[in-house]
């Protein structure tokens, strides 16, 4: 009688794919990809999260950067990987809502490739210009930028990125479609010719802008959100300033598609858990990115997020003509 017990039991367990693997989840170190260059504002944010996130879990969650293809061969790597809550992505507005409409074949379908788990937290961007651009604010930029549209370049951490993205909506809402887009491989290099004048401008992630901005060696414009920085209060937004442009980035946490629910909430607990602790919370901040509520940090939030970014997205996209193959 036991034994029969005992086996059918064990047939119920085998049955549900998955629960058992589930229900011990983690057994073995994790990866974060994060589909940037190291150094970069999505990396900052992604390694803090991730250590703590192992200590919550008991096991270490390894950060591997797989650049590219403005995040998304790290992305697609994600979405191709095993469903069993080892291999995860932090990605970004770029990777999940942006590149559906930038890129003529997106390498993945953001809404169904992907299991949401969370979203952590959302990160202002600042358009900063090389120290003698001879521009103060805003209206003096835009005035500069309609004069010297043919001779004038900005950069970004790559085509299709966060930063390429923003600059190319201010652009528009400027009206110099035309101004020369200089791509890079990640925000420090150019960051670098920003600071050495070879390019006149960028639209960055305040959390790498900061420092630069503090010390001086480039010239903040604006944010380009519809509140100031608690980071950088003196910087006046866009929209005070008489132009009213979105651009900013956001970082969550996403599975391969047909992950276990038990999986994606115990990798959810541990990432809201981790944005609780007071240092976590505290390094996120001091380098600009704001935390979300935890009612916005749900995998099912996320889900429907991620849909009305896309379509957010795409409107001023189309509108700019801008496409990469």
């Amino acid at each position: 009688m036991k034994r029969t017990i005992l086996g059918v039991a064990l047939a119920a367990l085998l049955a549900v794919p998955g629960m058992a693997g589930a229900q011990d989840f983690p057994t073995r170190p994790m990866t974060m990809v994060i589909p940037f260059a190291a150094g970069g504002p999505t990396d900052l944010l992604g390694r803090v999260i991730a250590a703590k996130m192992g200590e919550i879990l008991k096991q270490n969650v390894i950060v591997e950067n797989v650049g590219g293809a403005g995040g998304q061969t790290g992305s697609k790597r994600v979405a191709e990987a095993k469903p069993d809550g080892y291999s995860f992505v932090l990605g970004t507005v770029g990777t999940h809502a942006q590149g559906q409409t930038l890129y003529k074949h997106p390498l993945y379908n953001a809404e169904t490739d992907f299991t949401p788990v969370g979203l952590i937290a959302e990160v202002p961007i600042v358009l900063i210009a090389r120290k003698d651009l001879p521009a103060n604010n805003l209206k003096e930029f835009v005035a500069y930028a309609k004069a010297n549209e043919a001779k004038m370049q900005f950069g970004s951490a790559g085509a299709g990125s966060a930063t390429h993205l923003g600059c190319v909506v201010l652009n528009t809402a400027m009206g110099t479609p035309k101004i020369t887009h200089v791509p890079y491989k990640g925000t420090g290099p150019a960051m670098q010719d920003l600071i050495a004048g070879r390019i006149d401008y960028l639209c960055e992630i305040i959390s790498t802008a900061k420092p630069q901005i503090d010390g001086h060696n480039v010239k903040p414009i604006a944010i380009l959100t519809k509140t100031r920085s608690p980071v950088e209060k003196d910087i006046p937004t866009s929209a005070e300033q008489g132009l009213d442009v979105q651009a900013y980035t956001w970082n969550a946490i996403f599975l391969p598609k047909g992950a276990p629910g038990a999986i994606v909430k115990k990798l959810n607990a541990a990432m809201v858990q981790a944005m609780h602790d007071p240092a976590v919370k505290d390094r996120l901040q001091s380098f600009g990115a704001q935390v979300v509520s935890d009612d916005r940090a749900t995998p099912a939030y996320l889900a429907s997020f991620v849909k009305s970014e896309i379509a957010k997205w795409a409107v001023p996209i189309k509108a700019s003509g801008v496409s990469v193959n």
